[in-house]
């Protein structure tokens, strides 16, 4: 309540003059001066036009500002955990993400039906894939990266980056993180080899390295794949070979012999030098997509549990036969 004395001999009703007397509220005329006071149910300054609110709708515009700033700040939270601060550090200081756009969870929660079950394409060690179709219809995959440690998702941070880099520069990648193809794919590790004819099945490996030799020669700097494998192998509706998942995959050494802390990758289809020395090479890539060709050939799976132990593995077999001479 505000109380406005006044020096006249003759006492004024100021109420009759709210302009005047700069009162928007209830005014009271009292000897010598006025009251003037907010509305019952509102607050604020009754001496400014428009200055008293309702209580009840003030109380609902700070909680819904309070809530606001706590979803900003929980966003930025996940934004940070899962990498997205190095991801924007890269992209400021062009360290291979140019042209790299973040999608913002709306974005996709509508393009894959909010993670829904049946758009699940694979699941990797940094995240669950899903396809995904964006509003100009092109059918896209997405990476959602799980609850990580700060080392894993700076991993997770420059996969997504080293891929960014690829799909700029290179047609031919089929990616399952943030960055898309174009085209519905599926996985070689899923598709009957016996139903491929023999034609598709060279150009599938024809393609595949090509997409191999890009990375170790091509791109700017020199990749590493690490996982190469059948699984990672996509095809296309037109049974076009893309090579997919860059979570093992790390930049070529320089004249530095790096070792690997661990080595990464999938068992029937390691290096046994890269096993040894835990040196990742692009001899160890080859390896790796040596026994890929072997499995288009023969149409027979890098590992087969159900056969006898001597039988299991595809390369001891192809290595047994071409000693005795049955290759």
């Amino acid at each position: 309540m505000m109380k406005f004395p006044c020096d006249r001999m003759e006492d004024i009703n100021e109420c009759l003059h709210p302009k005047e007397y700069g009162c928007y509220g209830n005014c009271m005329n009292t000897p010598g001066g006025y009251t003037c006071v907010c509305p019952p149910g509102t607050s604020g300054n009754p001496t400014e036009m428009n200055g008293c609110h309702s209580k009840d709708k003030f109380t609902f515009v700070v909680k819904v500002v309070t809530a606001y700033r706590k979803l900003i700040r929980t966003k930025q939270k996940f934004f940070e955990q899962n990498g997205g601060v190095i991801l924007q550090q890269q992209m400021h200081s062009g360290g291979g993400a140019r042209g790299f756009r973040i999608f913002s969870i709306e974005e996709l929660k509508k393009a894959t039906n909010i993670f829904a079950a049946g758009y699940v394409l694979g699941r990797g060690g940094h995240g669950v894939v899903y396809k995904g179709v964006l509003e100009d219809k092109t059918v896209v995959a997405i990476k959602k990266s799980k609850m990580m440690k700060e080392a894993q998702t700076k991993e997770f941070a420059r996969e997504t980056s080293l891929v960014a880099t690829l799909k700029l520069k290179c047609p031919c990648w089929s990616t399952n993180s943030s960055q898309i193809t174009p085209s519905t794919t599926t996985s070689m590790g899923r598709t009957p080899k016996a139903d491929i004819p023999l034609d598709i099945r060279l150009q599938i490996a024809a393609e595949s390295a090509e997409a191999l030799s890009y990375m170790h020669s091509s791109a700017s700097p020199p990749t590493l794949h690490g996982d190469v494998k059948m699984a990672n192998i996509l095809l296309d509706d037109k049974l076009s070979a893309k090579v997919s998942d860059f979570g093992a995959s790390k930049l070529a050494p320089t004249d530095e012999i790096e070792i690997a802390m661990w080595v990464q990758g999938t068992c029937e289809y390691l290096d046994p030098e890269y096993l040894m020395t835990r040196q990742l090479t692009d001899k160890s890539d080859v390896y790796s997509f040596g026994v890929i060709v072997l499995e288009l050939l023969t149409r027979k799976k890098a590992l087969y549990l159900d056969g006898p132990e001597e039988d299991r593995s595809l390369v001891s077999c192809f290595t047994t036969a071409v000693k005795v001479g049955r290759y």
